[in-house]
């Protein structure tokens, strides 16, 4: 059996529950926004711009020469270019934080990117999809319309954002003191959420996930250096560096998961490659951010104990 006529144990209540965890996710990360970071953000666009234009530019860019160079089977190619048009992903405040980055930055860069997401993630998928052969003539193979791709965004992650900043600004104690909790538990119930899959569909998974091994590791790797090395380009310091490489290189692999399901028949190519994904982000990032916390963002060396005193 080909790799595209995999059916995942996905079904309906499956989609439901994942909708709602992102949908706190968001919800935790909104809980967390203040006022100040926005002030912050717009005195010094800077940062902001250099990890949005990696985000939403370089990053789909960068995988439509992957794809052409590497040239897989168009399902899986399609699946690339669904996790480069998604916003960053749920755990990079909380890998940014352990990276010693610009955490502020990092919240209010999803923040922001999550807005942005609304209607880049439906432009940047019909464009690159378009212009490589394979992806092209897949996409006409299925009736997609952009606006409901938007709709369906805004619900999964604009809507819970709105509602988080909105209780963070009429009862900020109450936010402060569930904020913390919350988000663990959210991103808790995440990581079940996706062990639960994928033991689900187990079966399948080690079937073909050697398919999608590489390709999946060298669009990480690519997100994570050009967030890292266009933040250097344009000399901003360590922390800012770490916090747009994140943010570039952990991806809402659970947003592309359901739109793949939603709109695209859950293709067994597309959903291999956002499941890997779910898995791969974590190990390369919380790998990351155990070599940089042993590393002073100001003066990029290792931390030691004469340091520490």
């Amino acid at each position: 059996m080909g790799i595209d006529q995999v059916q995942l144990n996905f079904n309906p209540t499956t989609l439901t529950i994942l909708n709602v965890i992102i949908g706190f996710i968001m919800f935790g990360v909104a809980l967390d926004l203040k006022p100040s970071d926005f002030k912050r953000t717009f005195s010094t666009p800077k940062p902001m711009l250099i990890g949005l234009t990696a985000q939403f530019f370089l990053l789909p860019a960068f995988t439509f020469l992957l794809v052409s160079f590497i040239q897989p089977i168009p399902s899986i190619a399609l699946g690339l270019f669904m996790i480069a048009a998604c916003p960053g992903g749920n755990l990079s405040n909380f890998i940014t934080y352990l990276s010693k980055g610009n955490t502020p930055l990092s919240i209010s860069m999803s923040a922001v990117a999550t807005v942005v997401a609304i209607f880049m993630t439906p432009v940047n998928v019909m464009f690159w999809g378009s212009l490589y052969p394979g992806t092209s003539e897949l996409l006409r193979s299925f009736t997609i319309d952009p606006v409901e791709i938007l709709f369906t965004i805004f619900l999964m992650l604009g809507l819970p954002l709105m509602i988080g900043m909105l209780v963070r600004y009429r009862y900020p104690l109450w936010a402060q003191k569930v904020n913390k909790g919350m988000k663990y538990l959210s991103i808790a119930f995440f990581i079940l959420f996706l062990l639960a899959a994928l033991a689900s569909n187990f079966t399948y998974f080690l079937e073909y996930v050697g398919m999608v091994v590489l390709v999946v590791f060298l669009q990480n790797l690519i997100a994570l250096l050009s967030g890292y090395f266009s933040a250097r380009l344009f000399g901003l310091p360590e922390a800012d560096r770490r916090a747009i490489a994140v943010e570039v290189g952990i991806q809402n692999s659970a947003l592309g998961l359901v739109l793949i399901f939603n709109f695209f028949g859950g293709l067994g190519g597309m959903a291999i490659v956002a499941a890997w994904w779910g898995v791969w982000h974590l190990l390369s990032g919380l790998s990351l951010a155990a070599f940089w916390s042993k590393r002073d963002p100001h003066g990029a060396i290792p931390v030691s104990k004469e340091v520490q005193l």
